[in-house]
């Protein structure tokens, strides 16, 4: 074959191979770019379109699907995992600097009767759980938000801040010493509010809570009785005992109880702090309330929104948890009372998702969700 025969054939074949080399890569980028990312839900079995999460730089889908996963150079106060599953992780993220209140309630048109007459039948004292270290990081958005609807509102501190203000409890900070502070708020609450509520709810800083649903769970129950009530962990103590982070509630029955204890009843200090709690109940007589609703659907949670929801627990839940561990949107309450691991910027999420953002058109009306008795468990 002559010399230019051959140079014609080879920038023939050449321009070929480019055209479908160009045609390849141009298909697969307009697919990937107009096609949808399929999710598998995996706790109720539907598929959702996705895309990237922008503000968190985290592909939703993946995480997903891949739920122990976490992305690389999770930094800011803007990132976080899609769940939490302990104190350390939570710790890493940052938050908002200055506490923020939504001032939209002259522009909703609610029918608040029904919340307003509970909230006066139905007295709740929270105290929340923190430390001088946490006052500006999370303290601070607890009582922005959730928190200023009980009743009667406390900080326990190791230290007093009469500013913030928390009660100061004289002892050391450090889970080690988280029974102690507990033992002591109770005892606090006992000595000077005793008559001032008829439900005492300890939670933590990374706590939310919707209250307008914990007083409607307990309207059917007697505070005269001696009960408490949380996420139920059939461990360890013989009746169960409470999430600590879940947050528990307990009757004045209860805390009458508690106060009135024998000093060597119940222990002072170390151990876990809600293990001992619920040891110290079970030897007070104190019963471990049933607070899931006529369906079965649970209404304390350990965890955040995001991990009952799509499952992928830790390990060691599925020893733990008392009613099978459960996950997807068959398995929460929708008057769910609380949730754990939640940091700043999802408490206030949380709080619009819940009190701020409605289907325009859609008129939701009360649903009848307590047991006929709410019974110990």
């Amino acid at each position: 074959m002559a010399p230019s025969s051959r140079t014609t054939v080879f920038f023939g074949l050449g321009l070929s191979l480019g055209l479908v080399i160009s045609f390849t890569l141009t298909t697969y980028s307009s697919l990937k770019l107009t096609l949808p990312k399929i999710v598998y839900h995996a706790s109720y079995g539907s598929e959702l379109g996705s895309d990237v999460d922008k503000t968190r730089g985290l592909n939703i889908d993946e995480h997903i699907l891949f739920p122990n996963e976490r992305a690389n150079n999770l930094k800011g106060p803007n990132r976080f995992p899609q769940s939490i599953h302990s104190h350390e992780e939570l710790d890493k993220l940052g938050g908002p600097d200055k506490e923020f209140h939504f001032k939209d309630a002259h522009a909703h048109n609610d029918d608040s009767t029904v919340a307003e007459e509970l909230y006066h039948k139905v007295r709740v004292l929270c105290w929340i759980m923190t430390s001088p270290d946490n006052l500006q990081k999370k303290a601070i958005h607890v009582r922005a938000t959730w928190a200023r609807r009980c009743n009667k509102l406390l900080f326990m501190s190791s230290v007093t801040n009469s500013s913030f203000p928390t009660i100061g409890l004289n002892i050391s900070e450090g889970r080690e010493h988280l029974t102690a502070k507990t033992m002591r708020a109770y005892n606090y609450v006992a000595d000077n509010y005793m008559d001032e509520a008829d439900w005492f709810m300890k939670a933590d800083d990374d706590t939310y809570v919707i209250l307008e649903n914990l007083r409607y769970f307990l309207s059917d129950v007697d505070p005269n009785e001696p009960v408490f009530y949380g996420h139920l962990f059939k461990t360890i103590v013989k009746q169960g005992y409470f999430s600590g982070g879940g947050g528990y509630v307990l009757s004045k029955e209860a805390l009458k109880r508690l106060r009135g204890r024998d000093q060597n009843q119940c222990r002072s200090d170390g151990g876990a702090e809600d293990v001992e709690i619920g040891k110290c109940m079970e030897k007070l007589g104190v019963k471990t309330g049933k607070s899931h609703d006529s369906f079965g659907r649970s209404r304390f949670h350990c965890f955040d929104p995001e991990m009952h929801l799509r499952g992928g627990f830790p390990d060691w839940y599925y020893t733990y948890d008392a009613h099978g561990a459960k996950s997807g949107l068959g398995s929460i309450s929708d008057y769910a009372i609380s949730f754990h691991y939640i940091p700043p910027q999802r408490m206030y999420a949380l709080e619009f998702y819940v009190y701020h953002l409605r289907p325009y058109g859609l008129v939701s009306k009360s649903q009848s969700l307590n047991l006929k008795t709410n019974s110990t468990s």
